[in-house]
């Protein structure tokens, strides 16, 4: 990986990081999509981050939210209610990632997701993102998975 290539992986981290702070925010204090990020807009670590996909991804969640919640119940083992919201925040990202950029792969969505859990989640809550994920990325990238195993 080059050093260029490696500098916007770190700003893609770094807006992951804030989608799940966001994300977070908006479940327990019930702010609007705009409030969130005229927000984070003025937080100096948007500064550091990528922010055309911040600005594509947090939208487009929080637009879909409904339908990606639908998808996380059938992967978890208990009520979508009992999930915490920091591990709800990374299945949605991760989830939207799998099903809708195509252009990151799957290993990079769930690996990314993982990290994330470990940062801000539960001692062993990455093992269960990775858990999840990796059921997700069965069904919502099947050929690319199938390409890996095979190969």
């Amino acid at each position: 990986m080059s050093k260029a290539e490696r500098k916007v992986a770190g700003a893609r981290t770094r807006a992951r990081e804030l989608m799940v702070q966001a994300l977070y925010q908006k479940q327990i204090a019930g702010h609007t999509t705009a409030e969130l990020l005229a927000q984070y807009h003025e937080d100096t670590a948007y500064a550091r981050v990528d922010q055309a996909f911040f600005d594509e991804i947090f939208p487009a969640i929080c637009r879909s939210q409904a339908e990606l919640e639908t998808k996380i119940d059938d992967l978890i083992d208990r009520p979508l209610e009992q999930l915490d919201p920091i591990e709800l925040s990374i299945l949605l990202i991760g989830v939207h990632e799998l099903e809708a950029r195509i252009d990151i792969p799957y290993r990079v969505v769930i690996n990314e997701s993982v990290n994330l859990a470990r940062r801000f989640g539960a001692t062993d809550g990455h093992k269960y993102i990775n858990a999840c994920l990796d059921l997700a990325a069965q069904s919502l990238r099947e050929v690319e998975v199938q390409a890996n195993a095979g190969g």
